[in-house]
């Protein structure tokens, strides 16, 4: 089973001035997906403090990190910054889709700049900070979660796309 970090980017979040419904939401839709959240946590929209935390996930050997809010316009919104700082390898299909299926819904989906990527062998994927994002975006990665984590582990069967 797969060892998944859920992390919620908000300042008011860190400061416990607002329930974390989108973190929350996002790991009872994992665990109901058969995932294993390992870790959760919330910190503020700081590009040090999101950089250095999915960072010591990675190294705990986290396999899928899910983070939710700070992908917006925003001068506060800097998860994408901190994100791209971290990977190795980046995986844009995953935003393209997150931000595709998005759009069938509201235009607002065009602004996110949240994006997906590889350290070591841990999957990271930026999704929006609103709850009913965070359910329209798993419900577009859960199907893929599994195959893309197996080739990042190293499988080698082919897939049948």
């Amino acid at each position: 089973m797969y060892k998944v970090g859920v992390l919620t980017i908000s300042d008011k979040g860190a400061q416990g001035k607002r329930e974390d419904k989108s973190g929350k939401l996002m790991s009872d839709l994992l665990k109901e997906a058969g995932f294993n959240i390992a870790i959760y946590a919330v910190v503020p929209d700081e590009e040090f403090t999101i950089s250095q935390t999915l960072i010591k996930w990675v190294n705990k050997g986290v396999d899928l990190i899910l983070t939710t809010g700070g992908t917006g316009l925003s001068p506060k919104d800097l998860t994408p910054e901190a994100t791209q700082k971290v990977i190795e390898k980046q995986v844009p299909g995953i935003a393209e889709a997150l931000r595709q299926e998005g759009l069938k819904k509201t235009p607002h989906a065009m602004l996110s700049r949240g994006m997906a990527g590889i350290r070591k062998e841990t999957l990271i994927i930026n999704l929006p900070g609103s709850p009913k994002a965070v359910k329209e975006g798993l419900e577009v990665l859960i199907p893929a979660l599994p195959h893309a984590l197996a080739k990042i582990k190293g499988d080698t069967t082919e897939c049948g796309t």
